[in-house]
């Protein structure tokens, strides 16, 4: 694992100085030219407001962690991306402004520092990160909030920094990419850290992020390894790990995020309700893998632009757990905001997903 993470790390060390490329990249979005069209909805009155919650920037000292990704994706769209996620300010506040985007909540593009093996380096680098967001929220503070990032590597030390990206530089929460070199969030070592997300009643943002191996079943099918399936996998089985180990009997106050209309768990209530009670448990569960997925799991829009799914989420888990976002600049702001305002659904649900549920979950 430490051996790949560190030949793609070198690949691209010098990727920070890399020039925006060619067309793909458009109007500051990145794209791999896939069909721009938004599936045919029926119009509704547009929302009060848009807030946004999966939105990246980019750091010059974390770019290195980011070539992590570059074997997700086509060189030549990683070579475009970081020139757009460092740009905190015109850039960026004229792609919201022209599509709608009243409010977003940034956060360092991953991994970050969930990759790095040397924990006194992890902590000192999400310090820095969080004092750098902090600053851009400072200087916009109407139009960006921000999510902490955080060293795992030190359970304590990660309490106590989203103690202060909270309390001090008033962050609406944290995210999370993946598991910390090998170390996934429902290992008890993370009680003391939940403790303190439940005290602070603030979410986390668990993003995708790759496994510490790389699974058979990927073999020879480079397009199924990122974005396009195995993050989805990764994901949702790690939010599935804090249900069956227990996590949310311990801390039933905790709340965890979960993009891309919930990485497919939406979809799979009913199977894991049914098949729990023939499963092979480790820990003894209070109630059933739905009730925690309602209870303490929500989810964002985020790469999904589609009213089936979006219907389909809203039915399973609940319209007050459905929250919008776009994967700025990963996914296109325009499709997602025209989408948003066109779905099938109901004035209440559009207004709920837009802005509604995100501030009430983060206090915006």
């Amino acid at each position: 694992m430490s051996n790949r993470r560190h030949f793609l790390r070198s690949a691209a060390a010098g990727a920070a100085t890399l020039a925006v490329g060619s067309s793909i990249l458009t109007a500051g979005q990145l794209s791999a030219r896939a069909d721009d069209s938004v599936p045919h909805s029926k119009p509704e009155s547009a929302p009060k407001k848009i807030i946004a919650l999966e939105e990246h920037f980019m750091l010059p000292e974390f770019v290195t962690y980011l070539a992590e990704t570059k074997q997700n994706i086509k060189p030549a769209l990683f070579n475009n991306v970081v020139p757009v996620l460092s740009d905190f300010g015109a850039g960026r506040l004229e792609v919201m402004d022209k599509n709608g985007i009243d409010f977003a909540v940034l956060s360092l593009s991953g991994p970050g520092v969930q990759i790095e093996s040397d924990r006194e380096q992890a902590v000192k680098l999400a310090r820095y990160a969080n004092d750098r967001l902090a600053e851009e929220m400072h200087n916009n503070p109407h139009r960006y909030g921000g999510f902490a990032h955080l060293a795992m590597q030190d359970p304590r030390e990660a309490a106590r920094e989203l103690e202060r990206c909270v309390r001090q530089l008033k962050m609406q929460g944290a995210m999370i990419n993946g598991e910390t070199n090998g170390l996934y969030l429902d290992d008890r070592r993370y009680d003391i850290f939940w403790e303190k997300v439940q005290e602070l009643d603030v979410p986390v943002y668990l993003h995708p992020g790759n496994p510490p191996d790389h699974p058979h079943m990927f073999t020879d099918h480079p397009e199924m390894w990122g974005p396009v399936w195995s993050w989805a996998v990764e994901t949702c089985s790690h939010a599935m790990r804090l249900i069956f180990s227990g996590t949310f009997d311990r801390f039933p106050g905790a709340k965890i995020i979960l993009g891309h209309m919930g990485e497919t768990l939406p979809i799979q209530l009913w199977r894991l309700d049914s098949r729990i009670q023939t499963a092979n448990l480790k820990y003894a569960l209070k109630e059933m893998p739905s009730y925690y997925v309602r209870k303490n799991i929500f989810i964002t829009t985020s790469g999904v632009c589609c009213d089936a799914a979006l219907r389909c989420a809203l039915d399973s888990i609940g319209p007050e757990n459905v929250m919008f976002s776009v994967d700025y600049p990963f996914e296109k702001t325009d499709i997602a905001s025209r989408w948003i305002r066109s779905a099938s659904v109901s004035e209440a649900e559009r207004n709920a997903v837009a802005w509604q549920n995100a501030s009430r979950l983060m206090k915006l």
